[in-house]
């Protein structure tokens, strides 16, 4: 099955070895398998990860909650064997070469409480209980409680916090013939404030009931569902091929469908940066989402709208009105960021984001107008949603110092270049909270509030943003143009972590950026920047970033290929789309970084292809590198399902009638109008 399955085999290099623990995690949007392939230190984690199930370590930090293990099979086979993980099937199969355990595995999407697997070894073996302790790391072990009990029927096994209980219920059945042995085992997991025992107990009676096979035949059927409306198929290079697939396998399986996701930095396959959800879930997963698989975008936001009055909270409290977000939050909706963390010599730094990273409520708010601009629901923007946009531009309204000759400034940011610090009227931050304002103030005039949307358009009007015509360059934040103008390429290879190469205060006194800044702002708000000004900030800004955030190389990519250059960001597109597979930040077994892979959809379908939700319709721009000979990309716009093929001459869309297309220099395809959307009940 080329460009579907990865295989990692027995001669995989060291320094990936535990990097496997994440690569073939298995998740359902609901919960995680991680762990329990080949790899055995104290760091790794080898559990079951519920979404919003967290537990408050004896630092402080809250952190997620490991759940019961029920993966692990007792058997010693040393023998060589590989793994497969199936993409198109969502399936981790333990291949043996020769004799020896054979193990298939999935977390099931169509039962987002159910997982099972099949073993089978040779006659006579004898399996392990099944459930088991979670292997977690310090501190994460000394912060929960475990239990387990037994009986006929089933095992259940709970780890519980202050703040959640995982319930693990599962059953297996045993059979012997021809001279093996197989075992095939059903889970059921749940979570709550509460322990959630009964639902767990009766999700595995039904899934027993059904047994494996069934499970295992519903399971594909749902995932052919899934890449029906999701797959990308790149024509002449296999190797990004498997990677943009294995990226949209993990952003596929990252949110449930219903209720509300809380998608960490990680998602859920693994235990870096606490579980916590940062500006990755709104700015670089959800959009993927949105274009493929509406109804968990609608999910991740509905995380953000539980948590706004928590937001009303954390504004009232530097006394504005509105609502502010955390950087970093977790099941609360309470600001989590940790106010400092030890550096790789040891030393204590502080922390500042959670109290300066300002651009956090408009980046939640771009996550919410940007999915309503996908999918044309209404009904989201005529109710919670509107709440979203207009209480956070209240904040940021009363948040603007207006000078004396009327300008507006948001003064001690940080944006998303995080090695300058406190700086004034940084041009990210500034350009997506003036559009923000615009934004809500046209919800508002839609309502009938004219007052309250010239208030915010006048403070919208007013807000500088850096922007130089004569040069059709942003400066980065006040400044910025005086720093030491160090490039990176005189001093190393990206990526680099400049600031460590440097030292923090050199690289704070330079023009060397940790990611892109000014240019993440043309790929949110690519029909908002004045013309011309792509180029200049691309040869402003491009020079001096150092990728030393994984977030940053696909952005480039993107913007490099909106601007006519697709093949001079190919070494970034390469470079995001190897992030984990060649665990390039040595970081990949404490999960995967997952924006980077919503970073690398957002480089195909916004950069390549340039396609863009808009007014008029759907707009087709593409600039295809050349060594791709072509490219197809499935989605969803407005509810409907929406094929684009480009290669080196042509463009073709298949889409219903109703749906405008507008492919650049041949205008808009000869279609009716979009009627109305039909919006969704919340």
């Amino acid at each position: 099955m080329s460009g579907w399955v990865l295989e990692i085999g027995p001669d995989i290099e060291p320094r990936l070895r535990r990097a496997q623990v994440s690569l073939c995690a298995l998740a359902n949007g609901t919960f995680a398998v991680v762990g329990d392939v080949d790899v055995d230190d104290d760091v790794t984690a080898r559990a079951t990860l519920v979404a919003g199930a967290y537990g408050c370590g004896p630092d402080g930090l809250v952190r997620p909650l490991p759940g019961p293990a029920w993966t692990a099979l007792g058997v010693d086979d040393e023998g060589p064997h590989r793994w497969l993980l199936d993409l198109r099937s969502g399936t981790l199969t333990r291949e043996p070469l020769g004799e020896g355990l054979r193990v298939v595995r999935f977390a099931s999407l169509a039962r987002p409480d159910v997982g099972a697997l099949r073993a089978e070894a040779a006659t006579g073996t004898v399996w392990a209980p099944p459930v088991t302790w979670p292997r977690s790391p310090a501190p994460l072990a000394a912060m929960h409680w475990w239990s387990r009990e037994r009986s006929d029927e089933h095992d259940v096994a709970e780890t519980g916090s202050d703040r959640a209980t995982i319930v693990v219920a599962v059953r297996q059945r045993e059979q012997a013939a021809d001279g093996h042995s197989r075992l095939d085992r059903v889970a059921a997991v749940t979570a709550g404030p509460t322990t959630p025992r009964t639902a767990a107990e009766r999700a595995l009676d039904e899934a027993s009931e059904a047994g494996f096979d069934a499970l295992l035949d519903e399971h594909r059927s749902a995932w052919d569902e899934r890449w029906r409306h999701a797959d990308i198929e790149i024509d002449g290079d296999p190797d990004a091929q498997l990677a943009v697939r294995f990226a949209l396998f993990h952003l596929l399986s990252s949110a449930a469908t219903t209720g509300e996701a809380a998608v960490g930095a990680r998602g859920l396959t693994g235990l870096a940066y606490a579980g916590h959800v940062f500006w990755d879930t709104d700015v670089y997963v959800l959009p993927m989402l949105a274009a493929t698989l509406p109804d968990a975008a609608r999910a991740v936001l509905e995380y953000r709208i539980r948590r706004l009055p928590a937001a009303r909270v954390a504004a009232a409290a530097r006394g504005l009105p509105g609502a502010r977000f955390p950087w970093e939050s977790a099941d609360s909706g309470d600001d989590a960021t940790p106010r400092s963390a030890y550096d790789l010599d040891g030393k204590l730094m502080a922390i500042h984001t959670g109290e300066l990273a300002e651009h956090i409520t408009s980046d939640v708010a771009w996550a919410a107008l940007h999915y309503a601009d996908w999918t044309g629901d209404e009904a989201f923007l005529a109710g919670p949603g509107r709440s979203l946009v207009i209480e956070t531009a209240r904040y940021l309204q009363a948040r603007i110092r207006t000078d004396e000759e009327g300008r507006g400034h948001l003064d001690g940011v940080i944006g998303p270049d995080e090695y300058h610090v406190g700086v004034d009227d940084n041009a990210y931050t500034n350009g997506l909270a003036r559009w923000h304002l615009r934004r809500a103030a046209a919800l508002l005039h839609r309502d009938g509030d004219r007052d309250g949307a010239r208030e915010l358009e006048r403070a919208a009007d007013a807000l500088v943003d850096g922007y130089d015509p004569g040069s059709h360059r942003h400066e980065q934040f006040a400044g910025a143009w005086a720093l030491d103008p160090v490039r990176i390429a005189d001093i190393a290879e990206v990526p680099v972590a400049a600031d460590v190469l440097l030292g923090p205060e050199r690289a704070a006194a330079s023009r060397v950026l940790k990611q892109a800044d000014v240019l993440m702002l043309h790929h949110l708000l690519d029909d908002e920047m004045p013309a011309g000004s792509l180029l200049g900030d691309l040869e402003s800004e491009l020079p001096h970033i150092s990728h030393g955030s994984s977030l940053s190389p696909a952005i480039c990519a993107s913007v490099l290929a909106r601007a006519g250059r697709p093949d001079e960001g190919m070494p970034l597109f390469d470079l995001a789309a190897r992030m984990d597979l060649d665990d390039l930040t040595q970081r990949s077994a404490l999960g995967l970084h997952l924006a980077t892979m919503g970073g690398l959809w957002q480089a195909i379908v916004f950069g390549y292809a340039g396609i863009r939700p808009t007014p008029a319709g759907l707009r087709v721009d593409p600039h295809l590198p050349s060594r791709w000979a072509a490219l197809r990309i499935r989605l969803r716009y407005r509810g409907a399902p929406v094929t684009v093929e480009i290669d080196h001459g042509s463009v073709a869309v298949d889409a219903p009638a109703e749906i405008p297309v507008l492919v650049a220099g041949a205008g808009a395809l000869d279609r009716p109008p979009v009627p109305p959307p039909v919006g969704r009940s919340t």
